[in-house]
């Protein structure tokens, strides 16, 4: 699969992230992407959040591709069970916060406790950092084994944000790539 075979539809993190967001800039680089923008990025609910997914999804007409980052990525496996009847071809994962026991630095993702651990009904990959300020790679690496995700090693890479240096991400990209190529292998 290449990515104008699929729609991309990018699910930001808590507050929606900068333009200089690596997830941001390849929103705007990719003819087949969509951001989808939040009502409430700073009082976020799980509901809400699930309903704007889905309402984006029903739009697509080709198989859907998510890019996700931090709170998009829990956001995504609260929203898989009204995902159902869509075409979800996977899910690229970036930098799950560990909401059990690091939600004292985003206190405002409380809503999202407890984080979903079923495994998720299409083919994901997790990319994570080994210093991530909302994870450790213990916790990332559980959270990927219950959703069924292949993880990635980012290095050392904070939150995988602009904060931390990752505007534009061309590993990540690199990454992507390969993980939607590999969709295409996968594919029945």
């Amino acid at each position: 699969m290449k990515a104008k075979d699929a729609d991309i539809l990018i699910l930001p993190g808590l507050g929606g992230g900068t333009e200089n967001h690596w997830y941001r800039r390849w929103g705007s680089r990719i003819a087949t992407a969509t951001i989808v923008e939040q009502d409430q990025w700073w009082q976020p609910q799980p509901e809400g959040w699930s309903a704007r997914i889905r309402e984006h999804a029903e739009k697509a007409s080709r198989p859907i591709v998510f890019i996700a980052h931090s709170l998009g990525t829990i956001a995504l496996a609260h929203a898989a069970p009204v995902l159902t009847g869509l075409t979800v071809a996977g899910a690229f994962l970036v930098a799950p916060p560990d909401l059990e026991t690091r939600l004292d630095k985003v206190p405002d993702a409380a809503p999202f406790v407890p984080v979903p651990r079923d495994p998720l009904p299409f083919p994901s990959l997790v990319a994570a950092s080994k210093t991530d300020p909302y994870a450790s790679q213990e916790a990332t690496a559980d959270l990927a084994n219950a959703w069924g995700s292949m993880v990635v090693d980012a290095g050392d890479a904070g939150h995988i944000n602009d904060d931390s240096g990752h505007g534009p991400w061309p590993e990540g990209l690199m990454t992507f790539t390969v993980f939607i190529h590999r969709l295409r292998q996968q594919a029945p």
